[in-house]
């Protein structure tokens, strides 16, 4: 009988130190635009990275490699290493102070393959390997990312960052490790040069909402909601026949993000057991960038440049109506987000105080398949696992991403990372089981 005891191990850290960039960078400050300081994106996200022992390399310390790449990319990536201030109006800004940013070395006493299936999240004592700083979740005046680097007993190695949202989304971020790898291999500058211009999502003078954005509506309402004492943490892998057995329940083509994302939204509004006249709302995470007439002048722009509108309707009529039905609205919303829309979004944050996202009865998704973390490459090869280290985004439990991921057998397929308390957990897991047909 296999032991089913989690996995416990230590880690022994070294002190944390801040890396500067390896030149000297302009001392200024930058206004971040009017998407990047929104109330719902002033959070930290946790990101990780797994890498194996890999035989070819030899004499090469991780932690130095990553270290002096590091510290090479803030040269050109310099507004990290400063801090973030506040000024009027609540209005978001970098003070590039070169400062640098705090970066931790470690080991661990345990080998990759005694994770055994737990590769993904949630990961055990994962809160060893990220340092635990006071008053991590704030973002004003402390350094804006917070990196752990931590040895394996078998010659792999656990990168950890602490990524502050309002500094980029995923595009930015994952355009920034890759400039982060192609130092490690021993370049001299990154292939994409990165763009600050944050000005382009700048609200308008004078501010001018011209779109309908229910996604910041302002709802007090009785409608349940978690209790984020008793929240848990459970991955959810989607084999390619899991998804075939989704779209085999829409009556039209639809894409994989679209039944996915219906899938989630359904299972769980059913696990949360609603009145059937609740409100409920997915908001879908949407890249902007291709949306602009001229995307070209956004090649490089590591800023915040999405959004999320939100598909509408009751807990009843999702309930009721089937998978297509989510998959419609789902549709139908995400074809919302023009370059319009995103000024339009800029306009509303100015004029509504940098308002938070709709939480009541609302849950978030964002695709992180075309950002393709597991391909970074800081010279041990892709990484067992790369992407997000949890679901949720900052105090917000009901966002989850989508993220490409091999499992333990070697089947490539997707996992979902949910937060729900324990009793809904079962029952989402238990609605998943029934409508991929377990």
């Amino acid at each position: 009988m296999m032991n089913s005891s989690p996995l416990m191990f230590t880690v022994r850290r070294r002190p944390p130190v801040l890396v500067p960039p390896a030149a000297s960078t302009p001392s200024e400050v930058k206004l971040l635009s009017d998407i990047d300081d929104q109330e719902g994106l002033r959070f930290n996200i946790p990101f990780i990275y797994i890498y194996r022992h890999e035989p070819s390399i030899t004499g090469k310390d991780p932690v130095k490699v990553l270290k002096h790449a590091l510290s090479q990319t803030l040269v050109y990536y310099y507004p990290f290493a400063g801090r973030i201030r506040e000024g009027v109006g609540h209005k978001l800004m970098v003070d590039c102070t070169g400062e640098g940013v705090m970066f931790v070395e470690a080991e661990a006493d345990v080998t990759l393959d005694q994770f055994g299936d737990s590769l993904q999240p949630p990961f055990p004592c994962f809160q060893e390997l990220l340092h635990d700083v006071a008053d991590a979740e704030l973002i004003i005046d402390r350094p804006i990312r917070l990196i752990q680097v931590t040895r394996l007993k078998c010659g792999g190695f656990i990168l950890v960052l602490h990524l502050n949202h309002i500094m980029s989304d995923g595009a930015g971020t994952k355009q920034f490790m890759n400039a982060w790898t192609e130092m490690a291999r021993g370049a001299h500058q990154p292939s994409i040069q990165p763009v600050w211009r944050r000005e382009i999502l700048m609200a308008r003078d004078p501010p001018h909402i011209t779109c309908n954005h229910r996604e910041y509506e302002q709802i007090l309402s009785p409608i349940k909601e978690e209790n984020t004492n008793t929240i848990v943490h459970q991955s959810f892998f989607f084999r390619s026949s899991d998804i075939a057995s989704l779209r085999s329940l829409v009556p039209h083509q639809c894409t994989t993000f679209d039944v996915i994302t219906a899938c989630f939204w359904c299972c769980r509004t059913k696990a949360l057991q609603l009145q059937p006249y609740e409100e409920v709302r997915m908001m879908c995470i949407v890249n902007a960038r291709p949306r602009f007439s001229d995307n070209r002048a956004l090649v490089g722009y590591y800023g915040n440049c999405f959004a999320y509108p939100a598909a509408i309707t009751t807990a009843g009529k999702l309930c009721e109506n089937g998978l297509g039905y989510a998959v419609e609205l789902i549709r139908k919303v995400k074809v919302e987000v023009t370059e319009e829309y995103m000024q339009s979004v800029a306009d509303l944050m100015v004029t509504k105080e940098r308002c938070l996202f709709t939480t009541v009865g609302s849950c978030v998704i964002s695709d992180l398949t075309r950002a393709k973390f597991r391909e970074v490459d800081f010279g041990w090869g892709e990484a067992v696992y790369g992407g997000v280290a949890k679901g949720g985004a900052g105090p917000f439990p009901g966002a989850t991403y989508i993220v490409p991921h091999m499992n333990v057998n070697g089947e490539e397929g997707l996992i979902l990372p949910i937060c729900l308390s324990s009793e809904d957990m079962k029952r989402f897991a238990k609605e998943l089981d029934e409508m991929l047909g377990r």
